[in-house]
């Protein structure tokens, strides 16, 4: 049983580095043709070298400008072709408590992940809709199921984007194409390390105690790899997932309490 994705054409967000670049890898892995989408041409060219295949793209664009995305993917499509899998990635925004956000804390992040999300989709749907063939995977975080203390303004924005997504797999179903979210937990990325060195400048401790911390709420015992998290997008993407739909996925090792 394999994933099978020869002939098909993805779009990964964020894709220079971290999950977004270990998702790439293993979508091309499986056989699609990647366009790797962020804001550094050079990053950007770096990772395409990595890629397993040929025939990768690399697409720059600033996720702060939901138009500009647009229209750049959008020349792209009519030039290259349609896109069967969208995978929406975006670097999260940076922590603190709820109460103390100013307003366009809320506006930047909204456009940098719910409408660039949106705008992507709505690019893209015609494409999958005539192939009868779609997955969008939003990678997204545990907070949708329990929000995460100190990081109020991701906790907003992500649970608005996992209601997005749930609401467009019970629309584009009927087109076989899927809409699924992946949760990851801590995961050893740039950007939990700068978390972790935030909160530990914050407690007046180190960055180790805090990892420590983090760490023993885990029940595996250690964070997630990269990597790890790819398999279960590239296992979305992939046509043995045809019948999974609307779901939020947590990859986090058993941290998450709820159900």
């Amino acid at each position: 049983m394999t994933l099978a994705l020869a002939g098909k054409r993805a779009l990964v967000c964020g894709s220079s580095q971290g999950i977004g670049f270990a998702a790439a890898a293993a979508l091309a892995t499986a056989g699609a043709t990647v366009t790797l989408l962020a804001r550094n041409r050079k990053s950007l060219e770096a990772a395409r070298e990595r890629l397993a295949g040929s025939g990768h793209a690399v697409l720059v664009a600033d996720f702060d400008d939901p138009g500009a995305v647009r229209d750049t993917v959008a020349a792209h499509v009519a030039e290259q072709g349609a896109k069967h899998i969208l995978v929406n990635n975006a670097g999260g925004p940076r922590g603190g408590q709820v109460h103390a956000a100013e307003p366009d804390a809320f506006l930047a992040v909204f456009r940098q992940h719910l409408l660039v999300n949106h705008a992507l989709v709505q690019t893209l749907l015609p494409g999958m809709r005539a192939a009868g063939y779609g997955r969008i995977i939003n990678v997204i975080s545990t907070s949708v199921k329990e929000p995460i203390p100190d990081l109020g303004v991701s906790n907003t924005i992500r649970g608005a984007v996992a209601s997005w997504a749930k609401t467009l797999a019970g629309e584009l179903g009927a087109h076989g194409i899927t809409v699924n979210n992946v949760l990851p937990g801590f995961t050893r990325t740039a950007r939990l390390h700068d978390l972790f060195a935030a909160k530990a400048k914050r407690l007046g401790t180190t960055t180790a105690e805090v990892e420590a911390e983090a760490r023993a709420t885990v029940p595996l015992g250690r964070f997630a790899e990269p990597e790890e998290v790819a398999a279960a997008i590239a296992f979305l993407a992939s046509p043995l997932a045809g019948y999974i739909n609307g779901i939020n996925l947590p990859v986090d090792g058993g941290r998450t309490r709820s159900l």
